[in-house]
C-alpha cells in the first residue's frame, strides 16, 4: 500500500515527538568525579644533629631583644620543631662590629670547620661608621670564604642574609637632617654587592631588607630601643630564610 505525502509527514512527526518524550522521561546519568588526594608534602631529611654557626653583628646577637628572640635562636627552635633534630648553636657576633671586627674575631676564636650550617649577616656598621666602601668589597668576600671553610668546605651550607635598613626606624628617622634617603641608598649599595657576589659564587642569599622597611608603618617590627628589629621581625626573617636553610641542610 502506498502512502501519500500527508501520511508520510504525519509518520515522521509522530516519530520525532515520541523521541523527544522519551528523552524527557529518561533519567539523566551523572558521573561522580574520582577523588583526587592532594600530594603529601614532607620536609626533606636533614641530619639528626646539626652544628650551626651564626656570624654577624647586633642583628645576629639580637640587640634589645631577649636571648631566645634573636633570629639564630628562633631558627634553631623552628628546625627543632620541624625535624626534631638536635641543634648546637654558636654565635660569633657583637653590637657595632664591622667586617674587620668579625674577621678578627674569627681569627682569634678559631672555630672548628665542622658546621653543617653557617649564616652571615654583616655590613651595617661599615655603612654607619662611614668606612670606605672598598673595605667591604675586600672583606665581605673574605668572610664568605671563611664561612665556607667553617661549613666543612661546602658552600651549599652557607646562607648570607641582607643588611636591614635602619632608616625605617624611629632612630633612623630622627638622625639630624633626615638622612633616610642616603642611608637607604647606601644600604642598597652594600646589599647589591653582596647579592651579586653570592650569585656569582653559588652561595645562597636571602633578602630581608624589605621587611625592615616596614618599621615605621608597623612599629611592632622595631625593638624597644627604636633601632633594631623586634622578635616579630626576626620571626619574619626566619620564615623568609627557611627554604634556603632546608636546602643547605639536606643530605
Amino acid at each position: 500500500m502506498k502512502l501519500d505525502f500527508k501520511q508520510i509527514v504525519i509518520v515522521i512527526l509522530s516519530g520525532f515527538l515520541l523521541s523527544c518524550n522519551s528523552d524527557e522521561n529518561s533519567t539523566p546519568t551523572t558521573t561522580t568525579p574520582p577523588v583526587v588526594n592532594p600530594p603529601v608534602t614532607t620536609n626533606p631529611p636533614i641530619p639528626s644533629t646539626i652544628n650551626y654557626l651564626a656570624l654577624g653583628d647586633s642583628y645576629t646577637i639580637g640587640q634589645s631583644v631577649c636571648t631566645t628572640c634573636r633570629f639564630p635562636e628562633q631558627l634553631k627552635a623552628s628546625l627543632n620543631t620541624m625535624y626534631s633534630s638536635t641543634i648546637s648553636l654558636k654565635i660569633i657576633a657583637t653590637t657595632g662590629w664591622t667586617t674587620s671586627n668579625l674577621l678578627s674575631a674569627i681569627e682569634s676564636q678559631k672555630p672548628e670547620s665542622n658546621y653543617d650550617l653557617v649564616t652571615l649577616l654583616i655590613g651595617v656598621n661599615n655603612q654607619y661608621q662611614h668606612k670606605n666602601f672598598s673595605v667591604y668589597e675586600k672583606e665581605f668576600p673574605e668572610l664568605v670564604n671563611k664561612a665556607i671553610i667553617l661549613a666543612k668546605g661546602d658552600r651549599k651550607n652557607v646562607v648570607v642574609i641582607s643588611i636591614p635598613d635602619y632608616a625605617y626606624t624611629p632612630y633612623g628617622k630622627a638622625l639630624s637632617g633626615d638622612q633616610s634617603a642616603i642611608i637607604s641608598a647606601e644600604i642598597d649599595k652594600y646589599n647589591t654587592f653582596a647579592e651579586n657576589y653570592c650569585n656569582d659564587n653559588q652561595v645562597a642569599f636571602v633578602s630581608i631588607t624589605d621587611i625592615t622597611r616596614l618599621g615605621l608603618s608597623n612599629p611592632n617590627l622595631v625593638a624597644s630601643d627604636g633601632l633594631h628589629p623586634s622578635e616579630t621581625a626576626y620571626k619574619m626573617f626566619v620564615d623568609r630564610m627557611m627554604s634556603k636553610i632546608k636546602i643547605a641542610l639536606q643530605n
